[in-house]
C-alpha cells in the first residue's frame, strides 16, 4: 500500500533538461547573424538589451524576482529582496554579452543554468542556510566598451579601477547605454556587495579549450583562473596622400601599429614573458585605401597564471612601445588599462563539486582556466569555484562553438547539487 503523500520522501531536486536546452536555443537566436550563424551581443548594445529582456521575462514567467542594479547586473531570486529574512547568497551565473560573431554558449549557458538552479530550488521549496541567487554580469567581454568585467568589478567594489566616464572604442560614453540597460553610472556604489552578503560564487562555463574532450572527461573542476591585462594603445602619426607623400619623413600610424602588433606577439611567443599575448582589435583612421593613416587604436591582451610574469610582460611591452615611438616619429600612448590578477579557486568548493560528480558518476578532472571569467573578480570578496563542460573541438568565441546537450544538462546538474551543498556549508 502506498504511503500518504505527506509522508513520502521528497524526491531529490533535479534540473529540467528540456527547459534548460530550450532557453539556450531561444537566447542563442538573439544577435545571431543569418549568414555566419555567429552571435554579436556586445555589452550594452541593442542585442545585449534584448538578451537581458529575455532573461527578465523568463524569470518572471517562472515566478521568480529579477532586478537590475546600477552597474546593469541582473540578479534573480526566488522572492524580491527584502521580503524575507536576509541570508548570504550562494551566487551563481556568468554573462550574456558576447564577442563579435561569437558563439551561443560562452557566458549565456552559465546564466541560464543558474536560472534553472534558482527555479528548481523555488519549485522544490528548498530553504537552506544561504539563498541561491542567479546573476548575469554586465559587459564581461568588453567588446564594445573596453572595460571588461564591468559588472563583476562593480559588485566586488573595484570602483577605483574604472574610469569616471567610460567610453567605447569610438569615444562614445557608456552613460546612456548603461541607463537604457537599467543602470546608473552615478550610483555604482549602490551595486557593491559586502563580503558578508555572500557565502560563495559558482560559475558554470563551457571550457573553451580541448582538454576535457581529449581526456574524455565530462566535468572540469577549475583550480585556478588566469590573470588578464588589457591595454588600449593609441598611435598618432600624420595623414597624407598615399601617392604623393615621399617615404622618408612619413609618420605612418598603421606602419607603426604593425610593428607594435609584432612586438606584442614577441613578448609571449619568443621571450615567453607571459603565457599568451594578443592584439584583437584595430581601429584605423581615416581607414582609406589611398591615405596614410594618422591614428590607430588597438587592444593588447596579456594573460598568465603568475602575477609577476604579467607585470614583467607589461613593463617590457611599454618599453618597446616607447622605443617604437622614437624610431617611427609617432606618438604612442596607453590610454586605458584593465587588470585582473590570477586567482586560485576555493579548495572547499572544489571538494563539493567533486562530491557532486561522484554522486552523478560523472568523470571529472582538475584543470586551470586559460580564459578570464567573472569568478576571477568576485574572488576578491568571496570563495569562488568554476565548473567546466567540454567544448566540441575545443573552440570558442566562434559561430560553431558547441557542447553536447547531454553535457549541458550534466553541468547544470553538478551546479545544482553543489549549490545545495553550499547552501548548508559555508566555504572557506
Amino acid at each position: 500500500m502506498s504511503q500518504p503523500v505527506a509522508h513520502r520522501r521528497r524526491a531529490r531536486p533535479a534540473v529540467d533538461g528540456e527547459r534548460l536546452l530550450r532557453r539556450v536555443e531561444e537566447l542563442g537566436n538573439i544577435g545571431r547573424d543569418a549568414v555566419t550563424g555567429g552571435i554579436t551581443r556586445e555589452g550594452f548594445s541593442r542585442a545585449d538589451r534584448e538578451a537581458r529582456t529575455y532573461l527578465m521575462e523568463q524569470s518572471r514567467s517562472a515566478g521568480l524576482a529579477p532586478s537590475v542594479d546600477a552597474a546593469g547586473n541582473i540578479t534573480v531570486r526566488s522572492r524580491p529582496l527584502g521580503t524575507g529574512p536576509a541570508r548570504p547568497a550562494v551566487l551563481m551565473g556568468s554573462h550574456l554579452d558576447t564577442v563579435v560573431n561569437g558563439g551561443r554558449l560562452d557566458g549565456a549557458y552559465g546564466v541560464l543554468a543558474a536560472l534553472e538552479v534558482v527555479q528548481v530550488c523555488a519549485e522544490s521549496g528548498i530553504d537552506g542556510e544561504f539563498e541561491p541567487v542567479a546573476v548575469a554580469f554586465s559587459n564581461e567581454e568588453g567588446a564594445l566598451f573596453p572595460q571588461p568585467f564591468f559588472g563583476s568589478s562593480v559588485l566586488a567594489g573595484r570602483l577605483a579601477d574604472l574610469p569616471r566616464e567610460p567610453l567605447d572604442h569610438e569615444g562614445r560614453p557608456l552613460r546612456g547605454p548603461l541607463a537604457l540597460a537599467g543602470g546608473d553610472l552615478d550610483a555604482l556604489g549602490t551595486a557593491v556587495w559586502s563580503a558578508d552578503s555572500l557565502a560563495a560564487y559558482l560559475e558554470l562555463h563551457v571550457e573553451q579549450g580541448p582538454v576535457l574532450e581529449r581526456a574524455e572527461n565530462r566535468i572540469g573542476v577549475v583550480d585556478g583562473i588566469t590573470g588578464r591585462t588589457v591595454l588600449t594603445v593609441e598611435i598618432s602619426g600624420s595623414a597624407g596622400h598615399a601617392g604623393t607623400t615621399p617615404m622618408p619623413g612619413r609618420r605612418d600610424a598603421l606602419a607603426a601599429a604593425a610593428r607594435a602588433i609584432l612586438a606584442v606577439e614577441h613578448i609571449a611567443k619568443t621571450l615567453r614573458l607571459c603565457r599568451v599575448a594578443t592584439v584583437g582589435r584595430l581601429d584605423i583612421h581615416p581607414n582609406s585605401p589611398n591615405t596614410i593613416a594618422d591614428t590607430v587604436r588597438l587592444t593588447v591582451d596579456l594573460r598568465d597564471t603568475v602575477a609577476v610574469r604579467m607585470e614583467e610582460a607589461e613593463a617590457v611591452l611599454r618599453h618597446d612601445l616607447e622605443d617604437l615611438s622614437r624610431r617611427t616619429g609617432t606618438v604612442i600612448e596607453v590610454v586605458a588599462r584593465t587588470y585582473s590578477g590570477p586567482v586560485s579557486t576555493s579548495a572547499n568548493l572544489r571538494g563539493l563539486i567533486e562530491e557532486s560528480c561522484l554522486e552523478l558518476g560523472a568523470p571529472y578532472q582538475s584543470l586551470p582556466s586559460g580564459a578570464g571569467h567573472d569568478a576571477l573578480v568576485v574572488a576578491d570578496i568571496t570563495p569562488t569555484a568554476m565548473i567546466f563542460v567540454p567544448s566540441v573541438g575545443g573552440v570558442s568565441h566562434v559561430p560553431h562553438e558547441d557542447t553536447d546537450p547531454v553535457d549541458l544538462i550534466l553541468g547544470a546538474e553538478v551546479l545544482l547539487r553543489t549549490a545545495l551543498k553550499v547552501a548548508r556549508i559555508r566555504a572557506h
